[in-house]
């Protein structure tokens, strides 16, 4: 769609609704627009599921939903990839048993996100997605990195390229079923008639018959196999960000084409800088003098050292902005800020000439010597 509908508006909610608000109409929308309960639309109703899910994504997600609420739709296209929204992106597959499995709907899940029920088709059909989480630290989320993974999976079979058949020779199309995969009972009991159809006992689905089975692979078409495979994970990566790799999944069925690998990257917590969005918090100490007195004060940021100058008065608690120190955002859109917070720092042990001076600087201040009543060290009552 070129303009795409509010998300609350799709799910029918206002933008302060709960989370669990949130799955009750997700809920309630996805029975109505399931599609075995419209068999006279199908292809409508199954689009207005899509949609749903599409909006629930976003808003059962607090780091997603978040983004969206303030930039709209822009803000979460890197939830989804250039191509929009697809199946492969919801991350909700355990919610849509839970809806569907108590009225015999495991169809659903088969028709979307690649059940049992597509392996079962005759002909060559497409491989598993597969899943892999990978941790990486905050600075190398700044930067952008390149990891190299060690991805088990299933490959096609080079010796007889994915057919499962002796090389020199073809699978044959199975005389029971004749190709289909599927074969339908017909019984009668008085006037009525019964039609069942189930899998093909002989060929268990395939649609073909192979007399002579590759040895390198049993007849499977595929082969296990550990690959190595290097992701480049952009600066600005999130915990939560999904990488797509196209036919880097399991190998297809029959010869069919690859399934794809979804990298999720998990950020770590950093001992020095505090995430928020695209800024960055961090916590610097000075003395009692450079707070008075204003100073120049080095510290770290994700990107090496940087300065700042301390104000003569700047009392504790005081946050200094620091624009574009703070994380990329995805996709090369500017960056954040880092917001450095100043905490006085307390000696605790002072000496003889130390204390003399404060002493001083306190009766200056409208304390008074030698009382306790001054600016520093009142008595305790």
């Amino acid at each position: 769609m070129a303009n795409k509908r509010d998300y609350y508006e799709v799910l029918g909610v206002d933008k302060s609704a709960s989370q669990d608000d949130i799955k009750k109409a997700y809920r309630k929308l996805a029975k109505k627009f399931h599609p075995d309960m419209n068999p006279t639309n199908k292809a409508e109703a199954g689009e207005m599921f899509k949609e749903v899910s599409e909006a629930y994504e976003i808003l059962a997600d607090p780091q997603k939903r978040t983004k969206y609420d303030q930039y709209g739709h822009a803000g979460i296209n890197d939830a989804f990839g250039g191509g929009g929204f697809q199946w492969q992106d919801f991350t909700h597959q355990q919610d849509i048993s839970d809806i569907f499995g108590d009225f015999g709907g495991g169809s659903i899940f088969d028709m979307f996100f690649g059940g049992g029920a597509r392996r079962s088709q005759s002909g060559p059909a497409r491989g598993s997605d597969l899943r892999y989480d990978i941790q990486i630290s905050l600075r190398d989320a700044a930067k952008g990195v390149a990891k190299k993974l060690d991805i088990p999976h299933s490959v096609k079979c080079d010796e007889c390229s994915g057919t499962g058949a002796e090389k020199g020779t073809t699978p044959a199309v199975c005389q029971t079923c004749n190709g289909a995969g599927q074969v339908k009972q017909v019984q009668r009991r008085g006037y009525s008639q019964y039609i069942s159809i189930g899998t093909c006992p002989a060929c268990n689905g395939a649609g073909r018959k192979i007399d002579r089975p590759c040895k390198k692979c049993a007849g499977k078409g595929s082969v296990k196999k550990t690959s190595r495979i290097e992701v480049d994970i952009p600066a600005g990566a999130e915990t939560g960000t999904r990488l797509r790799l196209r036919n880097e999944g399991d190998a297809g069925r029959l010869g069919g084409p690859s399934g794809d690998l979804y990298v999720v990257v998990h950020v770590q917590e950093d001992p020095v800088f505090r995430r928020q969005d695209e800024h960055l918090l961090t916590e610097v100490e000075i003395d009692f003098v450079q707070a008075a007195l204003g100073d120049e004060i080095t510290f770290e940021t994700i990107d090496g050292k940087a300065s700042v100058n301390i104000p003569p008065g700047t009392q504790p608690g005081t946050i200094f902005r620091l624009r574009g120190k703070g994380m990329p955002v995805m996709g090369g859109r500017g960056r954040g800020d880092l917001h450095v917070k100043v905490n006085l720092r307390v000696p605790e042990k002072l000496s003889g000439e130390q204390k003399r001076i404060l002493k001083e600087f306190s009766d200056a201040s409208g304390g008074k010597s030698g009382s306790g009543q001054g600016r520093f060290g009142r008595k305790k009552k």
